[in-house]
């Protein structure tokens, strides 16, 4: 080949090869900030200091951007925790990370490899999509402690509807606080070499504060395929504390707690 097309080609790869130098090495820069978003941090510390549920097994874990309780029996967590605001909600598109173990879980989370064939999903808690402001919150939602065997059709399906109802809400009520889980019992049959548990039924409790008082409301939702809309699983809060063994605002007072968590208010999350 003459040096007619060898320069003009050299040239062009030069360029494309810088480009995406220049991509992965702004991406790189993203992994590992300093955790400097001071909304964030702000809402985290009032959830973590008024709203964060209690614990059945001791065993409580701050990430930077979610809260979780650990069960080693389970190898996974009853809870996961969170402040979801509206400036949270993007569309960054981030490569998917590898799922890796939570070094934050002295016992060690489950590794990965026990989803592996198991016909279950790696489901997330706290979902990824709900993390996609920064890199750093993204990648932090792909630890081990922070996913449950999933049922596919499930964990895409009405599960996934749900995750998208929350970002609807966070958008209308400028943030809304999010606990979620799969109700751990004994008994359940378990996957891989770990014998991580299948739950049979995912909850999500969400509350919101922003007309000046707290209003909440809870789903129970089967893990298996279902064509029912979340609305149909709504349940009084306290059914989830009864099945759980959960409180799940024990520092609100026992009023503020009666008027959440006793009963269905659909209308005041816009359902009528």
């Amino acid at each position: 080949m003459s040096r007619k097309y060898i320069y003009p080609i050299l040239t062009v790869l030069l360029v494309v090869g810088l480009y995406y130098a220049e991509q992965y090495f702004s991406q790189k820069n993203e992994v590992y900030p300093e955790v400097s978003d001071k909304e964030y941090k702000s809402s985290n510390t009032e959830f973590n200091g008024k709203l964060l549920p209690t614990s059945t097994t001791g065993v409580v874990i701050t990430h930077n951007y979610f809260t979780l309780s650990y069960s080693e029996d389970h190898e996974q967590a009853e809870w996961v925790a969170y402040p979801l605001l509206k400036e949270h909600l993007s569309k960054n598109e981030f490569k998917r990370p590898d799922f890796i173990e939570d070094r934050k879980v002295k016992s060690k989370s489950a590794h990965w490899n026990s989803y592996k064939n198991s016909g279950y999903d790696r489901g997330h808690l706290c979902p990824a999509g709900d993390r996609r402001f920064s890199f750093n919150a993204y990648l932090e939602t792909f630890l081990t402690s922070n996913i449950s065997p999933q049922n596919n059709d499930f964990n895409g399906g009405i599960w996934n509807k749900l995750e998208q109802q929350m970002r609807y809400w966070a958008r209308k009520y400028d943030g809304v606080y999010v606990i979620t889980g799969g109700v751990l019992k004994e008994g359940l049959p378990g996957i891989g070499a770990e014998n991580v548990s299948v739950p049979e039924e995912f909850y999500k409790v969400v509350l919101d504060a922003s007309e000046g008082k707290y209003k909440a409301i809870g789903f129970l939702i089967p893990n298996r395929p279902t064509n029912a809309s979340f609305y149909d699983y709504v349940v009084p809060i306290d059914s989830i504390e009864a099945k759980t063994g959960i409180d799940f605002f024990p520092r609100l007072t026992q009023q503020e707690q009666q008027a959440i968590e006793s009963g269905i208010d659909l209308k005041a999350w816009g359902k009528r």
